[in-house]
């Protein structure tokens, strides 16, 4: 999954201003106690990133 692909799934499902505050904020135990920027930055695969956030706040599989 392309970087770029991942922040629009994340402001489509968070809306913009969620979806940045989730990514800097929020930290994840699936992605060793990683926020999603630091997981990012981290070299960890967007996509892996996204199932986690998804996992986390019960997106819907169908919006997975």
């Amino acid at each position: 999954m392309r970087l770029s692909h991942f922040r629009e799934l994340m402001e489509e499902e968070f809306g913009a201003v969620r979806a940045g505050s989730l990514a800097k904020d929020h930290v994840f135990a699936q992605l060793e106690g990683r926020t999603v920027e630091e997981a990012i930055e981290a070299g960890i695969d967007p996509k892996r990133v996204w199932l986690a956030v998804c996992e986390v706040y019960d997106v819907p599989r169908e919006r997975r």
